[in-house]
């Protein structure tokens, strides 16, 4: 085989340093933007926040080309000697003060912990409490002896998030035989009737009956329909459960007008205690963009709280002298181009999410005004075609950005959903289509509701063309349960 030298020419697009940080901020949401430009102000020390918000100074950067101006150089109040003794006196007297004495102790004192405008607000908020921590509290409260305390807490940690106990009592105890010989499985149930009495009603119950009878007896004995509803949450549930009406107010030997009482009452019961407690954290949107109206016009602005104002330090960037190698110049010089690059591509990312969303705010302009129920069909490539980018941009600028309105808050993604062809030749939104289905959910007789072939036919008569399937689906996306489910007979 015989070795030869070939010239072939090519194209290849290859992602620059640059490139590569611009898409990076593109996709980042809000608080993910915070954290990298701060990161940037800590490790660039030619990027520094503008003083001034309302105005951006212009950059002072020496070009390396030409020669250093001969201007001369601003002057920067530097501090004094840290090490020399302040001269401040040892004591005071007995009629004067630290400020007479030191004018400008105030100028070195901290903010004040109740300086609302300093302090962060997600630093003070107090944790969530779960289900656990409240039980917990409350067994610290309460005189167990040593022995019920630990069973306490074993019954404690079998309990879930909506207030039910997983494991059974004979498990529990025989969990904690080994360790307390002599336990008695009756100690154990006597603890768990002790742990049924915390708040909130209906806690460590075994199942739905057991949590609506433990509520049904906290409450007074004189109240109406208690003894009867008691009756029925023991023995009958399933029965009620199936609605048969008529085997119930058999066994209870009841009429009409007495059962309907006796449900109520139970429907006023919380058939899962767990969730009455905050389990989670408040989670905050902060929103990208904002969006008002002004006379006819719908104005679209970011959001000036997450899109702070960086500028290239001047006194640093004036210390880079022209043709010196040396390693402390090289080290400015590359701060330098950094810092150059991360405020053009944030620029970048800025004007981006500017031009997309108005865009968007352009499309839905009928959404704004009317609400769901008027939403257009779009898709990422309508707003790829209009603004002149590729569709993966697009994707990128959507995603975890939300934009503020009237109407609430919502993700750039809420905008964006298929459609479905109306009679008249035009097109609907699946949004449109679901705020529509929830309008006719709601309005619907509860003791006879709307099967999904119905409500297609419905949809029709709007002038929107939904198969029954289709409905279904997006019933189930809503959490919407079938009409034999929403029908209720009390």
């Amino acid at each position: 085989m015989k070795q030869t030298l070939q010239l072939r020419l090519g194209q290849q697009l290859t992602m620059t340093p640059q490139l590569q940080q611009a898409i990076k901020l593109l996709q980042l949401s809000s608080l993910d933007l915070q954290q990298e430009i701060q990161q940037a102000l800590d490790s660039n020390m030619m990027l520094e926040m503008a003083e001034d918000e309302g105005f951006s100074p212009p950059e002072v950067v020496h070009d390396l080309s030409e020669p250093k101006s001969s201007e001369p150089e601003p002057e920067y109040r530097e501090l004094g000697n840290m090490d020399a003794p302040a001269d401040i006196p040892q004591e005071l007297a007995v009629d004067s003060s630290w400020d007479e004495v030191y004018d400008n102790l105030q100028s070195f004192t901290p903010a004040s912990s109740g300086d609302s405008d300093n302090d962060d607000f997600l630093l003070q908020r107090a944790p969530a409490q779960t289900l656990q921590d409240l039980l917990v509290w409350q067994m610290e409260l309460t005189n167990f002896s040593e022995t019920d305390y630990a069973i306490a807490t074993a019954i404690i940690d079998s309990i879930n998030d909506e207030g039910y106990l997983t494991t059974p009592v004979a498990d529990i105890h025989q969990g904690l035989a080994g360790q307390m010989p002599g336990l008695e499985l009756d100690e154990v149930k006597a603890v768990l009737h002790r742990i049924q009495s915390f708040d909130p009603p209906g806690v460590a119950a075994t199942d739905l009956a057991d949590c609506l009878r433990i509520q049904l007896l906290q409450l007074p004995e004189d109240t109406p329909w208690r003894k009867q509803a008691l009756s029925l949450v023991t023995h009958h549930l399933d029965i009620l459960a199936k609605k048969d009406l008529n085997r119930l107010k058999r066994n209870l030997d009841i009429g009409d007008e007495d059962l309907n009482h006796i449900v109520a009452l139970i429907r006023s019961l919380e058939p899962k205690p767990g969730r009455l407690i905050n389990t989670g954290e408040s989670q905050y949107i902060i929103p990208d963009v904002f969006v008002f109206r002004q006379g006819e016009q719908w104005i679209v602005t970011l959001n000036p709280d997450i899109a702070p104002k960086l500028r290239i330090n001047p006194f640093y960037s004036n210390m880079i002298k022209r043709a010196d190698s040396s390693s402390d110049n090289v080290t400015m010089k590359n701060h330098l181009q950094e810092a150059r690059w991360f405020i053009k591509s944030l620029q970048s990312r800025n004007e981006t999410l500017l031009k997309v969303a108005r865009s968007i705010v352009e499309r839905q302009k009928d959404f704004l005004d009317y609400g769901e129920t008027a939403m257009k069909p779009l898709v990422l490539r309508d707003i790829a075609e209009e603004v002149g980018m590729h569709e993966s941009t697009i994707s990128r600028v959507t995603t975890q950005k939300y934009i503020h309105t009237p109407n609430g808050v919502f993700e750039f993604k809420y905008f964006f959903s298929s459609h479905v062809s109306t009679n008249a030749g035009g097109e609907c939104s699946a949004t449109a289509i679901k705020a529509f289905l929830r309008e006719i959910v709601d309005r619907e007789d509860p003791a006879k509701p709307l099967s999904d072939d119905v409500i297609s036919k419905q949809l029709k008569e709007r002038g929107i063309n939904v198969a029954r399937r289709t409905i279904a689906k997006y019933r189930e996306a809503m959490a919407i349960p079938p009409s034999n489910e929403r029908k209720r007979v009390f």
